[in-house]
């Protein structure tokens, strides 16, 4: 025992290797235990056994082997990776382990074998075990049968591939050995059980006496289908299933079986017979002999060929041909009997393959039917029929549809009773409407046949079609129908017995023929798959218009009713017209056939639709003199009851064809032509319009009458328009089209063109086909009407689309129909038949072997083609003519016959599809070509092909996959790019697509890169239409090493596999339509889009209690990953998933999650559809949401991106109305990956999301989002780091040094680093910061940076300099509410520019905009955390003696306002579905103009402009008017103040903007309707605005400057003429006054006068729309602030004159009435208005022109003067007086200074004379400080020439803003000195403000309309705070204002105490 403790001491794997067997015994043993104890399957420890176990099986020692056997065994059922083994060890199970002679051991082996396949490696298997059967030890062979008996009988034949033991059985049952074949017996049973009769054919060869025994077998097994008892692992579910079901004895699951039990095809378990080679070499001779002997002999011989039940794939075109031949002209009924069989033989044994030469022969057999002999008919009957199990009916429906009206019953008998065999093998989906409706149409004229036979046949195929599509669907197609007829159509559809029970084309049951050779059910889906194209026969017949109006059926063919007799017509006409109205029709007095035709229009327009006799009524009519009326009006009467009928009732083409002659003959009419018209559209309405349109046409050019001709034409194209293209059948009409295009009447030429040109809106180029024979001329012009068409598209129908009972029912396909109107355009078109020209000479010179003759024949066949330019699918021979071409030793021939098969491509459109398999597959072998120009004439030739067939007759069957088996790299990497390319456009593909998968493979490993590559793009599109299960499933075959890389590939795959395309909106038509079918998308959305929707209606998130709350607790016990990393790893996605599951839709998520960008965006709009509606929900998931954007911020598409910033800015908004503020766990996760997105590289990004930072702080405290920015500080990206740092400068702008986290001095430090940075954009960033701080907190700011490098202390302090030069003049008007909040700049050259993409004009002067006005709007928000003075102040105010300031309106100030620009976003793709009414979608558009973006603006122009240029849509903008001006104005005030400022930005871009700002405006100003509706108020700013602009000298350095001018001028000229004469004088009159006090630029007061003149002018034609009283009010105020001596003081005397022209032209147009019109002025002693109205009228009572008025006026003004020059001394001492009292001491100064300046040769000397020398010296210093104070202004004001509106930044004196402070003040009336009080009512004098309400003013009125587009509001709260009043009321420092704040403080608490 020594050597046994030896190996003892070994470790187990080696103990097994051992060479003494005791050791390995012991081993065996040792690994059982260990393997039964290992609880993991993936341990490492099974790897050291992976070599040892096939060992373990091969054992020598019998002892040994046996717990060898078991640890193997224990081995495969637990590890992971015994996969690896099974090849080796199954093959050592049969060598070595099935040969023993213990039982136990074969047992052993055979468990292992089926544990293998447990573990998912049958294949594997069942190879080894059937290499087994050809070992010559009988027991291993029976074994092995045995093995596979267990395996079948426990796993089923789904999982043992029957295919290969089927076919090595019969060789077992010939074996010597009696237990072999005893096994075999047992084994064919067990197999029977499962396929059943399958079996059969395989086993018929067997000998007999087996056969028989086998048979006694078979019967004796219960019918009951067996089933799986064990499963692989991964059928664990059906285990599950299985037990239960054991467990309750149940049997439910029968019918499932029962479905693979008839899965088994047995042609599938056939071997394939190759016959091509064993036909007699001299077949071809014989069966062309004259001896019918000889060729009987030929075809006998071809017949026992074809018997075979499965042939082998190969080129059959020759034998074809040769057997069509027999059939088609042999004179031998018996030789045609015995082709035919051939024929069907072929057929049945090549199945799809035989699908090739289905077209040809089909229409050979039809004919043949003509034969009577019933031996004949039933061999081409089993001929068509195995034919038709090759091909699809869709590609037979043509042949068919061409003999169905043969002159022979039989043929069409035979056609009816083939069709009515083959609807058996269809179900609903492969017997479509399109496909049906021809057919149904040819059926309904047979059951009128005169032959019984024909009507029987064709009442079964009706029959049949009803019971397969059911008779909902086939119902609308037999309208016309009897009920005799349809009874018996009923009455066959419930004697059809559709083989296996309604299941299409299974096997059993039914006919024998559908039994013996039952097409595999994978047929029928492959047939049915893609969407079923129109049909090209569906197009030869009469095309008919499927929704004629009002019918009781509308899918019919016409309502054609029965032709009534005259008698029958008057007794209906009479029972439902009064009598005297029928006797009197024909009266010869016109008078009383007028009454006649009045009581006959009554009648008709009271009767019921159900009881109206059409045709009796339109007989009446057309009773003598019928429509030889001689009186127009009877004539119109009548025309008009004839479209009442048509319209009324159930109109046929019986009585349409009673009348149109009629109306035809009358449509040229100058009278009578308009009714005609309405009729014949009422009857196209009624009868369809293709019918109506055709009979129009022929029945117009049977005339002579040209106006006639002309005027149908004219009413044709309209109708077009009206009903769309669908269903009009060219052909029936384009020879008279052309016949006019020849006419010498112009007017019939035009007519025709026109009508031309609306065809080509429907029919696109094709139309201009028909007509290139024209003469050059014609042509030209035909040309020059195609080209106004160019780009237009039809509009959508409106008529012919009424809908009624039935056809409801046959609507839903009737889409279908429609959506196939383009593919009908190519059907219309008038096709040639070639095949008569294609002489079997023409196909000898293609295959000759000369090649130039084959270079002559194929240029004679091109010739053919080109010449015929449309083409039927018939080409005789020349296909396989062609095909030979194709593999031409000489290429440019191949080039050749590639260019002739494109130019096939177009010339025969649609039909080229019963090509593919013959003609298209040979391409694809081009493909492979070696020459890369060979190659690529091949790919364009295929595309062109797919472009007319579509993909699915490529796909189906396998002759794609067998051109992939071509070992060609070229072939292999084209045809897959292909595929790639186009797989994933379809929605379906056949299911023959799987063969093409294992070639697929194969590439996968090509050893050509390309190949490789081509394959790997290919992969995804393949799995997105078999689906990842089914392709794993297929990498069975594989070898190990491949399938494990295969597999990998998948999975890859997987993740990228692109979403199949959504279902069509079934509207544009097919190829050559330029867009056809849109006539179908105006009728309903197709039915399956809105199933889709369905459940997508409800919430899309669930608002679950608390879960936020618990994912915040898990993420802090770290129970779940915390969202924090650089790139998004897939643990954290699958984690977001798993969170999402509980509170977002399914579908939701499945989209958000989807691998293609597309489905995102979709996603993102529906959550921004749906934000304001689930507002709640969504602020539940908000922390979940905003992780899923951190994730697409890490996406590079753009589209997504710009998706997921517009969404996020709503969000916030949302946030911010719903007073939500962000927590730190939402925070955490969302805003440092947003800062990431700062510094994007796309400028529009990076706007967006520093708007959306701006938003953030008002949901978040900005202190928190500061240290977030400091982060984003110290990215590599330099962009990120400026814009951060820009944003720091902005909060610390905003919200104070408070913001700067942890504190001010250590942020400032880590921010001044910045300054020495490499890159200038943050070098300047960090500059601005700094400056930002030094604004708020002044020389602090040095302490706080610390230390800097010289160099950038240098700049910085160069920097403050800078700033400080600049610092900001006063500010535009800032309200008193916002002031105290934040202190801004508000010039353009504050600190912070945005960006010129960005949307603020300067960060600091909007830093926060959208903050302040929502906190204004909702006091519930921290205000920043600071002291909100307003608020108390406010409060104080209503007890203090102050009085309120935020209470008045200062808008009449005398700057114009600066309008700081909006935030807006640009007009979002969803809008519209959000906001239904047409009122609020211009409401936002409108509020787009006023943009910030020149971009948005230009746009939302545009989309105004489009509005106010259609006439009929104009009225929309109706009261939208003064919002639109308002926003206009703001948008022009923008560019004035900021755009134009800017030198960043393309002056060209402000010019186009200015460009539709003046297009607009004209366009608006020329609608008289819409002008008027613009108020006073808007107005007025409006004159201002545009006014400034006419004075802005920067606008002509523009390039085209001088251009705007002029068309500004043309405005303000049309804006005189076209507005409310009232508004827009009161307007000028107050802007005169505004200008005048203001003491605007000359130009500018100059300029309103002349205005006002060219009033004056028009007044005499516009004095009667004027409110003379409103005016007179207006000019009372005027007066009232600018006395007559005022006014004379003024520089100009203009004004003067103006405003007494005005009066006076008043006066002499209404004389001593204007008196009168003084109503609205309240204390008219104010002013001298009436005094000077009476002095005028007085005077000019004797005046009478307007001439001597005008001389007047300037003696007037003269005289004036020398008054004034006499008064002289008076109005002196009255100044002296002033300045000596007191109180009014300045007023007095100031009046006599502008004396001086008026009068500068006045003496003053005389009145100084007597004062003592301090006085005169006091009014010197007086005048003189006077005079430099106006020189300031003046200065000012020509400093920027008329620029008045920009805010200046000079340096001002004090004394200026001092002396501006004390007119507020005064105005506000808080001079706090006694003297001014006592002096109040000059001082409102000055300020009494005219009534008027300006823009701003508006606004407010607008406020409820705007509700939905918040950007306006928040530019209205702009327009007010930065009212211009509180400007001057601003301290010019910080430090001021710092003191400003401390006063208010006091002012405060004194109030308080």
């Amino acid at each position: 025992m020594g050597d046994d403790s030896e190996w003892m001491k070994l470790p187990i794997d080696q103990k097994c290797e051992h060479k003494v067997w005791k050791a390995r015994l012991n081993g065996y043993e040792e690994a059982l235990k260990l393997f039964q104890r290992i609880e993991d399957e993936k341990s490492p420890e099974w790897g050291k056994y992976l070599g040892l176990v096939k060992k373990f099986v091969t054992e020598s020692n019998a002892v040994a082997q046996l717990k060898g056997l078991e640890a193997a065994l224990a081995f495969i059922e637990n590890a992971h990776v015994a996969g690896k083994t099974t090849g080796e060890v199954v093959s050592g199970v049969v060598t070595k382990v099935f040969n023993q002679p213990k039982a136990r051991a074969k047992e052993l082996g055979t468990d292992i074998c089926l544990m293998y396949i447990e573990i998912e490696k049958a294949e594997v298997v069942q190879d080894e075990l059937l290499k087994g059967l050809d070992n010559k030890n009988p027991k291993i062979v029976v074994a092995c049968i045995e093995t596979l008996r267990k395996a079948l009988s426990e796993f089923g034949s789904k999982i043992v591939t029957l295919k290969p033991v089927v076919k090595i059985l019969p060789k077992q049952f010939e074996s010597r050995e009696k237990a072999v074949r005893d096994e075999a017996k047992l084994l064919a049973v067990e197999i029977y059980k499962w396929i059943r009769d399958a079996l059969r054919p395989p086993l018929q060869n067997i000998n007999s006496v087996q056969l028989k025994e086998l048979e006694e077998e078979w019967v004796k097994l219960p019918s009951s289908p067996p089933k799986q008892s064990r499963f692989l692992r991964s059928q664990q579910d059906l285990k599950a299933k299985f037990e239960q079901q054991q467990a309750q004895g149940d049997q439910s699951d029968g019918e499932e079986e029962e479905e693979t039990a008839a899965a088994v095809d047995p042609y599938e378990l056939l071997e394939a017979v190759e016959i091509l080679s064993k036909l007699p070499k001299d077949f071809y001779d014989k069966i062309e002999a004259k001896k019918w002997q000889e060729r009987k002999e030929a075809l006998e011989a071809v017949e026992t060929l074809s018997k075979n039940p499965k042939l082998e794939n190969g080129d059959y075109g020759d034998l074809v041909r040769s057997l069509k031949k027999v059939v088609g002209k042999d004179a031998n009924v018996m030789l045609v009997t015995l082709a035919a069989k051939c024929l069907a033989g072929l057929a049945a044994g090549l199945r799809k393959k035989f699908g090739t030469y289905a077209g040809h022969v089909v229409p050979t057999i039809l004919e043949k039917f003509k034969e009577k002999k019933p031996q004949v008919v039933q061999a081409l009957q089993e001929a068509i029929d195995a034919v038709f199990l090759t091909t699809t009916l869709q590609n037979l429906s043509e042949d068919i549809l061409a003999v169905m009206d043969n002159k022979n019953p039989s043929i069409k008998q035979q056609a009816s009773l083939f069709l009515a065999r083959a609807f058996r093998h269809c179900t609903q989906a492969t017997l479509p409407k399109s496909i049906l409706k021809p057919f149904c149409a040819a059926f309904l004229k047979q059951v009128n046949d005169s032959a019984p036979e024909v009507r029987d046949a064709a009442f079964e195929a009706l029959g049949t079609a009803m019971k397969v599509v059911g008779e909902k669907a086939v119902n609308p197609f037999l309208a016309d129908l009897d009920k005799i007829k349809l009874d018996k159509i009923k009455e066959c559809a419930d004697k059809v017995e559709l083989p296996g029970g309604k299941k299409a084309g299974g096997g059993g049951g039914g006919e024998k023929k559908a039994a013996a050779k039952a097409p595999p059910p994978a047929e029928a889906p492959a047939r049915s798959s893609a969407p079923p194209k129109k049909t090209p026969a569906a197009a030869t017949k009469v095309k008919l218009e499927p929704h004629s109006a009002g019918k009781t059926s509308t899918c019919c063919i016409g309502l054609i009713s029965q032709e009534l007799q005259l008698e029958v017509c008057e007794e209906r006409a009479a029972a439902v017209l009064p009598a005297s109205c029928l006797q009197q029709l024909d009266s010869a007095n016109w008078k009383e056939r007028l009454a006649s035709m009045e009581e006959f229009q009554r009648a008709v327009e009271t009767m019921d639709k159900a009881e109206m006799p059409c045709q009796a009524l339109v007989r009446m009519l057309a009773k003598k003199p019928g429509w030889k009326e001689t009186n127009f009006q009877v004539m119109q009467l009548k025309l008009h009851v004839v479209a009442l009928i048509a319209q009324k009732g159930q109109f046929s083409k019986t009585s349409a064809s009673v009348v149109l002659d009629g109306l035809v003959d009358k449509v040229g009419d100058v009278k009578c032509g308009g009714n005609a018209k309405e009729a014949l559209t009422a009857i196209g309405e009624a009868c369809s319009l293709p019918w109506t349109a055709e009979q129009v046409v022929s029945m117009a050019f049977s005339q002579k009458n040209p106006k006639n001709q002309a005027e149908a034409l004219n009413w044709l194209a309209n109708a077009m328009k009206e009903f769309g293209f669908a269903g009009i059948n060219v052909k029936g009409f384009i020879n008279n089209v052309k016949t006019a295009l020849g006419a010498t009447n112009p007017a019939v030429r035009t007519a025709a063109i026109t009508l031309l040109g609306v065809m080509y809106l429907y029919m696109g180029a094709p139309l201009r086909m028909f007509f290139e024979d024209e003469k050059p001329a014609l042509l030209a012009q035909i040309d020059a009407e195609f080209e106004k068409m160019q780009g237009q598209s039809p509009p959508a129908p409106i008529r012919g689309a009424k809908k009624t009972g039935v056809e409801d029912e046959c609507d839903e396909e009737e889409q279908d129909e429609d959506a196939g109107a383009g593919q009908d355009i190519m059907d219309l078109l008038p096709r040639t038949d070639i095949s008569d020209k294609i002489t079997s000479d023409l196909v000898a010179k293609i295959g000759d072997k000369n090649w130039k003759i084959r270079k002559e024949g194929l240029d004679e066949a091109a010739a053919i083609i080109s010449e015929a330019k449309f083409i039927t699918a018939n080409m005789g021979e020349l296909p396989l003519a062609l095909k030979g071409r194709l593999n031409d030793s000489n290429k440019i021939l191949v080039q050749q016959t590639l260019s002739i098969l494109q130019q096939l491509a177009t010339a025969m459109g649609p039909g080229l599809k019963q090509h593919v398999k013959a003609l298209g597959i040979p391409i694809i072998t081009v493909l492979g070509d070696s020459k890369p120009n060979v190659r690529t004439a091949a790919m364009a030739t295929l595309q062109a092909w797919v472009e007319q067939t579509g993909m699915k007759e490529w796909l189906e069957g396998e002759d794609l996959s067998e051109e992939l088996k071509r070992e060609n790299p070229f072939l292999r990497q084209e045809v897959l790019g292909w595929l790639a390319e186009k797989l994933p456009t379809l929605r379906t593909v056949p299911g023959d697509l799987m063969f093409c998968v294992p070639q697929l493979y194969a590439c996968l490993e090509d050893r050509n890169g390309d190949v490789r590559k081509k394959a790997q793009d290919a992969l995804p599109t393949f799995m997105m239409h078999l689906g990842f299960d089914k392709m794993t499933k297929a990498t069975g075959k594989l070898k190990p090493a491949s399938k494990d890389q295969v597999v990998a590939m998948l999975d890859k795959a997987r993740a990228v596999m692109p979403a199949k395309p959504a279902a069509p909106a079934k509207a544009g038509g097919g190829k050559g339509s330029a867009g056809a079918g849109k006539g179908a998308a105006g009728k309903k959305p197709p039915a399956k889009g809105i199933k889709e929707d369905e459940d997508k209606s409800g919430p899309i998130f669930v608002l679950v209690p608390n879960a936020k709350e618990q994912r915040i607790k898990e993420e802090k016990q770290l129970k779940i990953l915390k969202w924090n990393f650089l790139t998004p790893r897939d643990e954290y996605v699958e984690q977001l998933k798993a969170q999402m599951s509980t509170c977002f839709a399914k579908w939701l998520q499945d989209e958000l999650f989807h691998f293609d960008f597309q489905r995102h965006v979709k996603a993102i709009g529906v959550m921004i559809e749906r934000l304001d509606c689930e507002s709640d929900a969504t602020i539940s998931c908000l922390d979940l949401i905003l992780k899923w954007f951190t994730l697409r911020f890490f996406d590079t598409n753009t589209t997504v991106l710009m998706k997921v910033l517009e969404y996020l800015k709503l969000l916030f908004a949302m946030l911010n109305r719903e007073n939500y503020h962000l927590n730190e766990y939402e925070a955490n996760s969302f805003v440092p990956y947003l800062i990431l997105k700062v510094g994007e590289s796309k400028d529009v990004v990076r706007k967006d999301v520093r708007a959306i930072l701006t938003m953030l702080c008002n949901v978040y405290p900005a202190s928190k989002v500061f240290p977030f920015l400091m982060d984003g500080t110290k990215s590599k990206n330099s962009k990120q780091r400026a814009e951060c740092l820009e944003e720091l400068g902005c909060l610390i702008e905003g919200y104070g040094m408070n913001v700067c986290q942890p504190t001010p001095a250590k942020s400032l430090k880590e921010i001044a680093v910045h300054i020495g940075d490499r890159d200038t954009s943050v070098r300047n960033a960090a500059l601005n910061t700094v400056v930002a701080v030094y604004n708020v907190c002044g020389d602090q700011v040095y302490k706080l940076i610390g230390n800097l490098s010289e160099k950038d202390m240098s700049m910085l302090e160069e920097r403050i300099k800078r700033s400080a030069k600049k610092t900001p003049a006063p500010p535009a008007k800032q309200s008193a509410s916002e002031r105290s909040q934040r202190e801004h700049p508000t010039n353009p050259s504050a600190t912070f520019l945005r960006k010129p993409a960005q949307e603020d004009p300067n960060k600091l002067n909007q830093a926060r905009q959208n903050a302040q006005h929502s906190e204004s709007s909702h006091p519930s928000i921290p205000k920043e955390f600071q002291l909100d003075l307003d608020m108390i102040e406010t409060d104080q105010s209503r007890v203090s003696e102050l009085p309120d300031l935020v209470q008045h309106k200062l808008d009449e100030l005398l700057e114009p306002i600066m309008i700081p620009e909006p935030k807006m976003r640009s007009v979002s793709p969803h809008f519209d579905e959000l906001h239904n009414s047409t009122a609020s979608t211009i409401n936002f558009v409108i509020s787009q103009v006023a943009s910030g973006d020149i971009n948005t603006s230009i746009q939302a122009l545009a989309q105004i402009d489009e509005v106010l240029r259609q006439e009929d849509k104009a009225e929309v903008m109706s009261g939208h008017i003064d919002q639109f001006l308002i926003a206009t104005l703001m948008q022009l005030r923008l560019i004035y103040n900021t755009h134009m400022a800017d030198d960043r930005l393309d002056k060209k871009d402000i010019f186009k903007l200015y460009s539709c700002i003046i297009g607009n405006m004209l366009s608006l100003f020329s609608m008289e309707s819409l002008a008027r509706e613009a108020s006073m108020g808007v107005l007025k700013d409006l004159m201002h605005g545009l006014i400034t602009l006419m004075l802005d000298g920067r606008v002509e350095d523009i390039e085209d400057g001088q251009q705007l001018i002029r068309s500004v001028n043309l405005l303000v000229v049309r804006v005189l003429e076209k507005s409310d004469q009232t508004n827009i004088l009161s307007a000028l009159l107050v802007l005169l006054q505004d200008s005048l006090i203001s003491l605007d630029s000359p130009m500018f007061s100059e300029l309103v006068m002349k205005c006002l003149w060219r009033m004056i002018r028009f007044l005499p034609e516009t004095i009667n729309s004027i409110n003379l009283d409103r005016i007179l009010l207006d000019v009372h105020n005027f007066m009232k602030v600018f006395p007559k001596e005022k006014l004379k003081q003024l520089k100009s005397d203009v004004p003067h004159r103006t405003l007494k022209t005005l009066l006076h032209t008043l006066c002499k147009l209404t004389g001593a009435k204007i008196l009168d019109h003084l109503s609205m002025i309240e204390n008219r002693n104010e002013s001298e208005l009436e005094a000077h109205l009476r002095r005028v009228v007085k005077h000019s009572g004797n005046l009478s022109g307007l001439k001597t008025d005008r001389g007047n006026e300037k003696g007037g003004l003269r005289t004036e003067d020398r008054m004034s020059k006499a008064k002289v001394s008076d109005i002196l001492s009255e100044i002296f007086k002033k300045i000596g009292s007191k109180e009014n001491t300045k007023e007095g100064l100031t009046e006599l200074y502008e004396y001086k300046q008026k009068y500068s040769d006045a003496d003053l000397e005389p009145f100084l004379r007597n004062t003592s020398q301090f006085f005169q010296s006091y009014v010197e210093r007086g005048l003189r400080m006077i005079e430099s104070e106006r020189e300031g202004k003046g200065r000012i004001q020509t400093s920027t020439g008329t620029n008045q509106i920009i805010p200046q930044h000079e340096e001002l004196k004090p004394a200026v803003y001092y002396e501006r402070l004390k007119i507020l003040r005064q105005r506000q009336g808080l001079e706090n000195n006694s003297r001014q009080q006592q002096r109040a009512p000059i001082s409102s004098l000055l300020s009494s403000k005219p009534s008027v309400a300006s823009s701003t003013d508006m606004l407010h009125s607008k406020l409820s309309q705007l509700k939905e587009s918040r950007e306006l509001y928040q530019q209205e709260h702009n327009a007010h705070t930065h009212s211009p009043t509180h400007a001057h009321t601003r301290s010019a420092s910080p430090s001021a204002n710092l003191d400003d704040l401390k006063k208010r403080l006091e002012r405060i608490k004194s109030n308080r105490q």
